[in-house]
């Protein structure tokens, strides 16, 4: 559903062709023309409606129908290909076994004109056109500068990450401190604002920051990378492994960055990140301003006059990056554990899976594409965010009762009543083991009145016996209608005897 939601948007909002849209989503071009008709056809447009849910948006596009009758399966070309390197292999044979499995398959004249296509098209030789403002080729260089630390003198190797426009060679470059995904992105948000603006479409290489499984036919896109991409309206389109002729811009703009920038830098000490790009930024504006050998113009001239006035304008915040946990289960406590610490979904969706999306600030759950949950993020470990929302009713009654609370609703009774549940509480190892005497002490009032109740405490409290059962014995023998003798809760002093030693004996 997330890859429908994803041709969906790209078709209606970006207006993409469906080619462009097939590739960007790793699917073929007829499922874009059947996925855009049935939503033309069913008044779907974009953005989505919030309450038209994964479940939703598939009853709508995909209702049931009687099932039509399949069209003759295609020969795997590729396969036929590698079998006929095998000695003793031909196309006839080939096709006889084609036949037993599919016997509605294609004749043999058909079998062998689908074969002699595809070995047409094998390793096509051509020269790439780009059209202004839809491509951006990103990559990292292989050779690295270096900074050196100016406690230890270390000298430590970092990576210079590379962007080039298509259509113009308009050339980025910073150097970041590692690979990983936090300076991937980072570099990708400062590279639009120096561009002013985003491309349609990005090239990325296959690193792991851009890219979660390399495979030539549906290489599938980090999560927080597309998300980037999704921020500012533009779409990945991984380079295929081993293909740098899928990516040329890429490599040619890294070996000029590598001898014009780095080369050249390559006799200066730098100290700190920031110095190093301060002078690679330097370098960066002789290597745009210099005319092209070929063209006799610069690169800053061609991305004025063809990239930059229809780059696509930057959103007013730029990109946050987001971590995501895909397919969590939530447990029966209803939260969903996040870097060592639990967040609370709405009880019904116990045992059921959901993805987290997390910020530097915030984590948000969702559940089929829909945010369900959003929570302030906590830092450290073993920590809870709950939200009384999320709870059963039992669960939000129980947890609504505090020492505090219990306190003050003693309070309406009588400064007794709350006196003597206070003592109660803090005279146990932990307060909640006195919340039940205290609801059952404060529920006497029901059959006794608030004034009985009110003078049993009372009298619990100058006997100094905090406890349930001694407010209960009270009230059970009448004993709150008695008066209290002052002089009951006064020390009587010790009766005199000779075996009695007094405090002058351990005085000496």
């Amino acid at each position: 559903m997330r890859q429908l939601r994803d041709i969906l948007r790209l078709k209606f909002e970006s207006g993409h062709s469906h080619r462009a849209i097939a590739r960007a989503c790793s699917v073929g071009v007829g499922t874009v023309s059947e996925y855009v008709g049935r939503a033309k056809r069913a008044g779907i447009t974009w953005p989505l409606p919030e309450e038209l849910d994964d479940t939703a948006l598939e009853a709508k596009l995909f209702p049931v129908r009687p099932e039509s009758e399949s069209r003759r399966p295609l020969p795997d070309v590729a396969h036929i290909h590698q079998e006929l390197k095998r000695p003793g292999v031909t196309l006839q044979l080939l096709w006889v076994e084609y036949l037993t499995v599919h016997a509605n398959g294609y004749r043999y004249s058909q079998y062998c004109e689908h074969y002699r296509q595809f070995v047409k098209k094998l390793k096509p030789s051509m020269r790439q056109v780009h059209r202004a403002g839809e491509k951006a080729f990103v990559d990292f260089s292989g050779k690295k500068p270096s900074i050196v630390d100016p406690k230890t003198g270390e000298v430590r190797a970092v990576e210079l990450f590379v962007g080039v426009l298509g259509a113009s060679s308009y050339v980025y470059a910073e150097a970041v401190r590692s690979q990983e995904l936090p300076n991937w992105i980072a570099a990708h948000v400062r590279m639009f604002q120096a561009w002013a603006g985003s491309p349609a479409i990005l090239v990325p290489d296959n690193l792991k920051s851009a890219v979660t499984d390399p495979c030539l036919y549906e290489p599938g896109v980090n999560r927080s990378y597309a998300e980037l991409c999704r921020h500012y309206g533009a779409v990945a389109i991984p380079a295929r492994t081993y293909h740098p002729k899928d990516k040329p811009k890429a490599e040619v703009s890294v070996l000029l960055v590598q001898r014009w920038i780095i080369a050249a830098l390559r006799n200066q000490t730098f100290f700190s990140l920031s110095a190093l790009n301060e002078a690679i930024r330097a370098k960066l504006k002789i290597l745009n301003d210099r005319p092209m050998q070929q063209l006799g113009i610069s690169r800053r001239e061609l991305y004025e006059k063809l990239d930059r006035p229809v780059l696509k304008p930057l959103p007013r915040r730029p990109y946050e990056l987001a971590e995501w946990k895909i397919d969590c289960a939530v447990n029966i406590d209803y939260h969903v554990a996040f870097d060592h610490n639990f967040y609370s979904v709405p009880y019904q969706l116990i045992h059921e899976r959901v993805d987290v999306r997390a910020t530097h600030s915030t984590v948000e759950l969702l559940f089929k594409s829909k945010r369900v949950a959003s929570h302030r993020r906590l830092w450290g470990r073993g920590q809870y965010a709950t939200d009384a929302g999320h709870m059963p009713r039992a669960h939000r009654a129980h947890a609504e009762w505090t020492p505090s609370r219990l306190i003050s609703w003693a309070g309406k009774t009588g400064p007794a009543t709350a006196y003597l549940v206070k003592r109660i509480m803090e005279n146990r190892p932990h307060p909640e083991q006195g919340y039940r005497a205290c609801l059952g002490i404060m529920r006497m009032e029901r059959a006794h009145g608030r004034e009985r109740l009110e003078a049993a405490c009372w009298r619990a409290g100058q006997l100094k016996s905090f406890s349930y059962k001694t407010v209960k014995n009270i009230l059970a023998s009448g004993m709150d209608r008695l008066p209290m003798d002052e002089n009951t809760t006064e020390q009587r002093p010790a009766p005199r005897h000779e075996n009695v030693r007094g405090a002058d004996y351990y005085s000496q």
